[in-house]
């Protein structure tokens, strides 16, 4: 569909449902009207309803949604007399406005995303030529050699491409610092890193002094090399063989593009996938954003840089003078100055790199809080709806990206606002139970179907509510300090490869469990204003219902911040390929089951294999995809089990050569379908009410999980197993299996 008639039919809709919204009509009436789209919806939902009844569907929402805008603005304020109702009865009317204003603004970037891109071809006569940036501050180099030897082997001509590692954790400041036992540590990073990049063929740069972190590292990079295209891939981020193939092609096609951005795909849970058990089966966080947001970006010429697993044209970047640094999210800086100036952007939905997340809660929240801050920086400091050059489209997109950011504030609004009645008896929205009943409940149904319209396969129900919970404790003080003060924030790097040997409740989840009791106490007065207001049961029933659903939320995240432990040092991927393992003067053929940086898990295919155990060496020889000069691994058996199929055996790699680490990088980083097809198994959408059932059931045992750890009931000392993919210990399996 094209643009100008996705424009066209909003136009008319909007129209036509700003004649209906203010249409008086009885209580009665509006709760059937309600009911009635609801119903619509559910069939169009049925039927798998695309295009023009895809947005009829929404259209039907959105009147249902105005509707009780107009009802919440025009009859549910208290007197602006009564101060003490008013005040939090504003804050939560601005919150609800809040949302509205998001939902709006995600229906226009997403109503009707573009479908996949397919690359075009290359002119291998007049490739050009990519400098492959790694910045680095303090990964480790066994982190850095798997990067660096996956971006090595991308296909690509070896004379166009060069690969750097940006080393800001080996500045000539840092080797030069007064704190000797800093300057030390420094000097041996330098000298350790400079030996890997000259093992690996890749070549090592520093600088004099850590200005303007990662944007500063990446324009120092800029002023030592010379290639057409930029490739930026974290630290953390290793390419597939195929990411220069799915992405260089668009820049002879458009000659006015500077950006190709690919998705961030994670081979390890979050805090949230690993300590709920959910990473295996439910799609992850940021698919939706990756999944659709970023397609309905496209759309709209708004696609933006995301640091890293990116292309970008050297011309566009030195028009800005290389990446904006006044933000600590230099990603989306530069790429709102490069639109602002007429310059284009791509999207290509497909995962052509592998990265890890936090492991821990509290470097989840890091992460997050840097994220937040950046985003309200450039809120302040660009200011997208005014920004000069953007088209219309443009601005409600970078607008809609950073407004997001302001949920610690709505959620902050909705998990308060219920016990203000409840503890201090504040009418802070005043509406009978049959009001209550017959706007806010089909508001919220509309919401829910909306909701499941747009993001149905990458986000199930209630799991945004989680997300947004989970961080509203500390992001809520970082975008206040942000919005009072946008220099304050510096960038920091977030933590990575980090050790959750024991089983724990985080360092950060205090606040947690104080507001699981507070909301404890909500159902307690509940109880008690039933017994002693029996007149004002409607109204309290309502209240209790919603402190009951913050209290389902809030006993789901203290599994969410009662961390499993692990005993596995690396990720595990998935992966079926053949193999043969050799042992002295025997060769078994083999099957690749899963592999690790670290090693790797085989199914052999006999048994009968003299020697054979634990501290065993042996020697994995297996076909690479790419060119290397050798072919085999030397590993160490650690592990033996058996089952109906034959011997399974663990293996620790023993990376002694580079090219040890270039073969490690092809079992696990080459192949860029294995991340598609992850993400296909996890993309089912299982609907408004049996998704509510399983969150519900998950709530209730992660809640019992929490509470176990907090009381010392659980044994925390040892790792849970299995927590690396679903298992029992991680609670109900979603219903649509």
């Amino acid at each position: 569909m094209k643009k100008g008639l996705i424009v066209a039919f909003w136009a008319v809709a909007a129209t036509l449902i700003l004649l209906l919204v203010a249409l008086p009509i009885s209580l009665q009436a509006h709760l059937i009207a309600g009911l009635v789209v609801v119903s619509c919806m559910i069939v169009l939902k049925f039927f798998r309803a695309q295009g023009v009844w895809r947005l009829i569907a929404l259209a039907l929402g959105t009147a249902i949604v105005l509707r009780y805008v107009f009802w919440r603005t025009t009859s549910t304020l208290p007197p602006i007399t009564e101060l003490t109702n008013y005040i939090p009865a504003l804050l939560l009317y601005v919150a609800e406005m809040l949302c509205v204003v998001m939902l709006f603004l995600s229906l226009f970037v997403v109503s009707s995303p573009l479908p996949s891109r397919r690359p075009p071809r290359l002119d291998e006569e007049n490739l050009p030529s990519v400098d492959v940036f790694v910045p680095s501050y303090n990964e480790s180099a066994s982190l850095l050699a798997s990067t660096l030897a996956a971006a090595k082997a991308m296909n690509y001509p070896a004379d166009k491409l060069t690969v750097w590692l940006l080393d800001d954790g080996g500045t000539d400041q840092k080797c030069q610092s007064t704190d000797k036992a800093q300057a030390e540590e420094a000097r041996a990073r330098r000298a350790e890193l400079q030996a890997l990049c000259a093992a690996l063929d890749v070549k090592y740069l520093t600088r004099a002094k850590n200005l303007h972190a990662k944007a500063g590292n990446l324009n120092n990079g800029l002023e030592h090399s010379t290639g057409d295209l930029v490739a930026v891939f974290d630290a953390d981020h290793a390419p597939a063989r195929s990411f220069l193939e799915e992405t260089v092609g668009y820049f002879s096609t458009e000659k006015n593009l500077f950006l190709v951005q690919t998705p961030h795909f994670f081979i390890n849970p979050d805090p949230l996938e690993r300590n709920l058990g959910t990473f295996e089966t439910m799609p992850s966080e940021n698919e939706m954003f990756y999944g659709i947001i970023q397609r309905g970006l496209d759309r709209w010429n708004g696609a933006f840089f995301c640091g890293s697993a990116a292309l970008l044209r050297r011309e566009a970047l030195l028009e800005t003078n290389g990446f904006s640094g006044i933000s600590i999210t230099e990603d989306c800086e530069t790429a709102l100055e490069l639109h602002a100036r007429g310059w284009k952007s791509i999207y290509v939905d497909k995962p052509l790199i592998a990265g890890l997340q936090p492991d821990t809660f509290a470097s989840f929240i890091g992460q997050r809080s840097r994220w937040a801050q950046g985003m309200i920086q450039i809120m302040r400091y660009r200011f997208p709806p005014f920004k000069r050059g953007l088209t219309l489209a443009q601005r409600l997109c970078y607008t809609s990206s950073m407004m997001f950011w302001l949920f610690p504030f709505t959620r902050f609004c909705f998990l308060v606002s219920p016990l203000c009645y409840l503890f201090f008896s504040l009418e802070i929205f005043t509406a009978s139970g049959g009001e209550f009943l017959a706007y806010t409940s089909t508001y919220m149904m509309v919401n829910f179907m909306m909701q499941n319209y747009l993001y149905g396969r990458y986000r199930w129900p209630w799991i945004s509510d989680l997300y947004e919970f989970i961080q509203t404790v500390y992001l809520l003080p970082a975008v206040l300090s942000v919005i009072a003060n946008p220099s304050k924030p510096t960038f920091k790097v977030t933590a990575k490869n980090e050790s959750m040997s024991q089983s724990r409740v985080s360092e950060l989840g205090a606040p947690f469990f104080i507001i699981f009791g507070l909301l404890v106490l909500g159902v307690v007065a509940t109880v008690v204003r039933l017994w002693a207001e029996p007149y004002k049961a409607d109204v309290t029933l309502v209240t209790g219902a919603w402190n009951l659903l913050n209290l389902i939320i809030a006993g789901c995240a203290l599994g969410v911040v009662s961390e499993r432990g692990t005993r596995r040092q690396s990720h595990r991927v998935r992966v079926q390929r053949q193999c043969r393992f050799i042992m002295g003067d025997k060769i078994v053929d083999a099957t690749i089951r899963d592999v690790s940086v670290g090693g790797i898990s085989l199914r052999l295919s006999q048994s009968a294999l003299p020697g054979l155990k634990k501290g065993a060496l042996g020697t994995l020889e297996f076909t690479p995809y790419s060119d290397l000069p050798l072919n085999q691994l030397p590993m160490e058996v650690r592990k033996m089990s058996m089952d109906e199929k034959g011997v399974l055996i663990g293996c620790r790699f023993l990376t002694e050569t580079p090219e040890h680490h270039r073969l490690i990088a092809d079992l696990v980083f080459a192949n860029a379908d294995q991340w598609s097809e992850f993400q296909k198994r996890r993309h089912q959408d299982i609907g408004i009410l049996r998704g509510t059932i399983w969150f519900f059931s998950v709530a209730a045992y992660q809640t019992g999980r929490g509470l176990a750890y907090l009381l010392g009931l659980q044994k925390l000392g040892t790792p849970e197993q299995g927590t690396d993919s679903v298992s029992p210990a991680a609670g109900p399996a979603p219903v649509a299996k």
